[in-house]
């Protein structure tokens, strides 16, 4: 099992540090996007399946910004956990990856704030399509608070 990062020191995260919960049953393609995502300063949680992702989830007091899932995980897909986060919070956006090529797999609804990013991506794929939600996630936050 895979040590998550613990999300029990929330005061010494800076405010505007976003958060990530990585879902990603391949060792290498996890480690390679942690890795990504730390380097462009993000705060990443890590999880190999979506039971791990739910746990860590749930003891992070729902503080995460972004998940980015895999679609295919052990035990269920993707979109089936992005669908029970949002149950919890409906504001957390979620971005579906597969190297499948599935048009099913392929949709993206920014109206429940569903992405999606096809296997193998870049850098800067990577970094483009998780700025570009987390601009429209705070856009909406900023409509709403309005």
């Amino acid at each position: 099992m895979l040590q998550s990062v613990p999300c029990t020191n929330h005061q010494s995260i800076p405010p505007n540090l976003p958060t990530i919960l990585l879902v990603e049953d391949e060792p290498f393609v996890r480690e390679a996007t942690r890795n990504i995502l730390e380097d462009a300063g993000f705060r990443v949680l890590a999880a190999e399946n979506a039971a791990e992702a739910m746990r860590v989830y749930e003891s992070c007091h729902r503080s995460i910004d972004l998940v980015v899932t895999d679609m295919v995980l052990q035990g269920r897909c993707g979109h089936d956990l992005g669908r029970d986060i949002r149950q919890l919070s409906p504001q957390v956006s979620v971005l579906v990856t597969s190297g499948y090529g599935n048009a099913e797999y392929e949709t993206e609804d920014p109206a429940i704030r569903t992405y999606f990013l096809a296997k193998p991506y870049s850098r800067r794929e990577l970094l483009g399509k998780i700025e570009t939600i987390l601009d429209q996630a705070a856009q909406c936050a900023g409509a709403q608070a309005s």
